[in-house]
């Protein structure tokens, strides 16, 4: 054994030390150690990471979509079988329709399932046949960075591992995490109104199992190292298939305890940092992310000490966004731009505002108040939104999600649906293109998809709203015709992504400063980390026209400034800005 190996099997057991406290010995750590780095490296030598090195810049730029978001059938016949595997159609889609603007995919669970669209897998080193096979993937993951979920807190009550959990033999047996009836769990938080323990007899007898999201999605029990030694295997699979960013998806309820909320637990954090220590060592360029919707403060413990995740899901986001664009008023957003810490060099925020799931009010918990967040939720209704609840503690529902297409529930503000709709959508993504982090465009905001209550009709699921399925003729010709909404969201939000990409004060961890402008003028300043652009970020977030002195931005005056976004070059600082409704400048000293 190398020294490098000696030191790199030390830290994996000091991780497993901490993390089987009470369950194994310092001998099983050791042995458990040298397990899970057999698996990890097969053969391979161990490679060193580079300690707070940033793996992206402001090129980066990643489409969140379903294998089969984009479908080939036969023309005139969009509810027939598709013609090709739908993964191969996403690599034309991914070719004609990003022009270099996007370099990366998160390809949402791509394996066999029973629900839940893919979140209850069934078999973890299968594609689902449905989609294409592990080439077609392989060949996406060759021209785009690839994004894959490890659905890590549960699987399907369908799978050959919970089957074997009933049957009471290996591989299986233990995997999954049962509790008493007697035990305490009033603390449990949960973001689900199903009922949490589910009883299934078994050939051990009968026993409750643990399910956070519903009785599909069955809970792994990570107390057996067992699932541990699977999971990592699983990984090493995936980075030999060419994923190099890792989706931890529901991590934050990994490990449970009964008497405590079952989430955030230290345990949960530790295995965060294992699985980060085990994957840089073999693949120093790949990413973890963490997608932890839950309240702001505890969503930034997932970064540790710059050891834990490279990227935490930036879940206030879309609602604070939301709550901006529609009432008028940045206040909200402006205090919660000031609070949040820069990222260390390192680690970055992954910002999106549309995703497969829905706008996530628990993020905004502190953030907006009830009469705010009510307020809400009341507009996106009256906009066709469906609202997803949770059940709380004492027992009572709160608004857990609010389920909507993104076109839509920009569609207006609270005075109702207005003639700005295309001009505020895409307000939204130059705020957030602007902003500290690396952008995900979920598809369906690409193409300006509306809500598919037909889905929804037919699946009874409030999240299926936001799910549509396009057939690729359909898309076709949306996308070329120059009266439709759908074309004047898709270019203006290539053509934001593109000028973002050449911008150095863009890079997700340069430098950003709020600005204060007022309640309809929402403003901050991006700087290099070279020192040499400077881009200030303003944004009209009202439905009236605003006026700005450039002298309030106090701008170096000894060179013009130029917006971006319309070429305009500013060379007098006495200069007033009359800004359009929702109008965006992204001025800047220097363009490149």
């Amino acid at each position: 054994m190398t020294f490098r190996q000696r030191q790199f099997e030390q830290r994996v057991t000091h991780h497993l030390a901490i993390i089987y406290a009470g369950i194994l010995d310092d001998e099983q750590c050791q042995e458990l150690a040298a397990q899970l780095l057999e698996s990890m490296l097969k053969g391979d030598a161990v490679r060193q990471p580079t300690p707070h090195k940033s793996r992206w810049d402001e090129r980066d730029a990643v489409l969140i979509c379903y294998g089969d978001s984009v479908n080939k059938t036969q023309a005139h016949e969009p509810h027939t079988l598709p013609t090709e595997p739908p993964l191969y159609t996403l690599k034309q889609f991914l070719d004609t329709y990003t022009e270099g603007a996007i370099n990366s995919v998160h390809i949402l669970p791509f394996y066999p399932y029973s629900s839940d669209e893919g979140f209850a897998v069934m078999n973890y080193v299968q594609v689902n046949e449905a989609l294409g096979s592990w080439q077609h993937i392989n060949d996406i993951s060759k021209d785009y960075r690839l994004m894959a979920d490890l659905v890590i807190n549960h699987c399907s009550s369908k799978s050959l591992w919970f089957s074997n959990f009933i049957a009471n033999v290996a591989p299986g047996k233990g995997y999954f995490k049962t509790a008493n009836i007697s035990d305490n769990l009033d603390d449990v938080v949960r973001p689900r109104t199903s009922e949490l323990l589910n009883k299934v007899r078994t050939a051990a007898g009968e026993q409750h199992v643990w399910c956070t999201f519903s009785h599909d999605q069955v809970d792994f029990d990570f107390a057996n190292p067992q699932v541990l030694r699977e999971f990592v295997a699983i990984i090493r699979f995936y980075l030999d298939n060419g994923v190099r960013l890792f989706r931890l998806d529901a991590v934050a309820f990994l490990w449970k305890v009964p008497g405590t909320s079952c989430i955030n637990l230290p345990q949960t954090h530790e295995v965060v940092r294992l699985l980060r220590t085990l994957i840089e060592h073999v693949q120093p360029q790949a990413i973890i992310i963490t997608e932890t919707n839950i309240p702001n403060e505890q969503n930034l413990s997932y970064f540790g000490n710059a050891n834990e995740a490279h990227c935490i899901y930036n879940f206030s986001l879309p609602p604070l966004l939301l709550h901006t664009l529609t009432t008028g008023d940045c206040t909200a957003l402006k205090k919660w731009m000031m609070r949040m810490p820069p990222a260390q060099d390192g680690t970055a925020y992954f910002n999106f505002i549309a995703s497969h799931d829905g706008i996530g009010l628990r993020p905004a918990e502190g953030l907006l108040d009830t009469v705010q967040i009510n307020a809400l939720v009341a507009c996106m209704q009256r906009f066709g939104a469906k609202v997803s609840w949770r059940t709380q503690n004492d027992g009572t529902l709160a608004p857990y999600e609010i389920n909507i297409a993104l076109f839509d529930a920009l569609q207006g503000a609270q005075q109702g649906p207005d003639n700005f709709s295309v001009a505020r959508f895409l307000c939204a993504h130059a705020i957030m293109f602007a902003l500290e982090g690396i952008p995900g465009v979920y598809i369906h905001s690409l193409t300006g998809t509306e809500n598919d209550y037909e889905r929804f009709n037919n699946t009874q699921h409030n999240r299926a709203i936001n799910r549509h399925r396009w057939h690729w003729h359909d898309l076709e010709a949306k996308l070329a015709d120059p009266h439709s909404h759908h074309q004047k969201v898709h270019r203006g939000m290539l053509n934001l992504l593109k000028i973002r990409g050449k911008q150095k004060a863009f890079h997700p961890n340069a430098t950003q400063f709020t600005l204060h402008l007022g309640q309809e003028i929402f403003g901050f300043w991006r700087q290099s980390a070279d020192r040499q652009q400077s881009i200030f970020c303003l944004f009209n977030i009202s439905n009236q026209p605003q006026t700005l002195s450039l002298e309030d931005l106090n701008l170096v005056n000894t060179q013009p400034w130029c917006d971006l976004l319309s070429d305009i070059v500013y060379k007098d600082m006495s200069t007033c800005l009359s800004m359009r409704p929702y109008q965006a400048i992204w001025l800047t000293n220097t363009t490149t």
